[in-house]
């Protein structure tokens, strides 16, 4: 297969994986109670790490690739005499938090430089990247009507980034990824001058209005932790996780409830809103703040059992920054799943 180059920019606004490649990583594992994560690992990258966009070629080509497994370097149009330097800068970015509040805003040159990777290889697993290219590209393909969310520019508007050069660039990885696996060979993907010279690289630079002092960036990895919980109720697990029953849930009763009303026992029999949820499993107090904060957890029984659940919808009162875990008005409503689930608007 031959990759086509178009002329427009083919943007990489999805490179969680290549920045985490390059910032140091931690492991943050929770061992108590056998509450062990599926998968913990964060990185916290520092001011040098580079947020990596497909770069604009001056016309159409195709390239050919050398059967020389040690001679991975494309047949590339020389790209010396490319301009580089990135659109002119459209206005402010509005940060919004997931009530869609308007928080502040920032400027793109506070945050965006052009930059180059540096001389280390980019780390990460070839299939596993490309599952990733192919659900999200398919996931816009399906649901961007239903999912208008996904079709805001973000961030990297401010940098003259559409959401089509995003998808443009999705296509351009997977035809690499697909060839380079084909071909059984280390992706050039992986290759810090095949990035520098077919991707227009940006510089991400930490930027927090409240923390001015703030010098790194915090990626973090999906997490999926385990607690021991039972079906019933007992004197070790008593905090029920809620599930919403559909055909009682269109007013949106919910919303006027915060955690601690829930946590009162409002659902409960005596409760004024009780019959119209339903306990789905019992945990800790705990294993239920654990819940509320990862939005997926995997819940041990005693009879061996394990199942998933899920958050579903929550009663729309936003997540308060610095406040503790407890203190929180935030609560969410889980559904059983049949497996780990990712982005989506709607639960399946």
């Amino acid at each position: 297969m031959k990759i086509q180059l178009s002329k427009t920019h083919l943007i990489l606004g999805l490179t969680a994986i290549l920045l985490t490649s390059l910032g140091s990583s931690y492991i943050y594992a929770h061992s108590q109670n056998n509450e062990n994560s599926f998968s913990s690992q964060q990185s916290t990258s520092h001011p040098a790490d580079l947020v990596v966009n497909r770069v604009k070629q001056s016309d159409p080509v195709s390239t050919a690739y050398p059967e020389n497994i040690e001679n991975r370097q494309p047949l590339l149009p020389s790209t010396k005499n490319l301009s580089l330097s990135p659109p002119a800068q459209t206005a402010a970015y509005q940060v919004i938090d997931e009530m869609q509040k308007y928080k502040f805003s920032v400027e793109g040159q506070q945050v965006f430089n052009p930059g180059k990777l540096p001389s280390t290889k980019v780390n990460f697993n070839q299939r596993d990247l490309l599952k990733v290219l192919v659900n999200t590209r398919e996931y816009f393909q399906k649901y961007s009507q239903a999912d208008p969310d996904i079709l805001r520019s973000g961030l990297l508007g401010t940098q003259g980034v559409k959401v089509e050069d995003i998808l443009k660039t999705l296509d351009f990885m997977s035809a690499v990824l697909q060839e380079d696996i084909a071909s059984n060979r280390p992706t050039r993907l992986q290759d810090p001058n095949f990035i520098n010279d077919n991707f227009r690289v940006i510089k991400w630079t930490a930027h927090n209005p409240q923390s001015p002092s703030r010098k790194q960036l915090r990626i973090t990895k999906y997490a999926v932790f385990n607690h021991a919980g039972s079906h019933t109720k007992t004197a070790t697990f008593n905090i029920p996780l809620y599930s919403l029953k559909d055909n009682l849930a269109v007013d949106k009763f919910y919303t006027k409830y915060t955690k601690q009303d829930v946590l009162s026992g409002i659902y409960e029999p005596g409760g004024k809103e009780f019959g119209k949820v339903e306990p789905l499993v019992y945990l800790t107090r705990k294993g239920l703040e654990e819940a509320l904060m990862e939005g997926t957890v995997v819940i041990n029984f005693p009879d061996g059992s394990h199942a998933f659940y899920n958050v579903d919808r929550n009663n729309e009162m936003a997540y308060v920054r610095g406040l503790a875990a407890t203190s929180q008005k935030r609560y969410w409503y889980f559904r059983k799943v049949d497996a780990i689930k990712g982005y989506g608007y709607k639960i399946d």
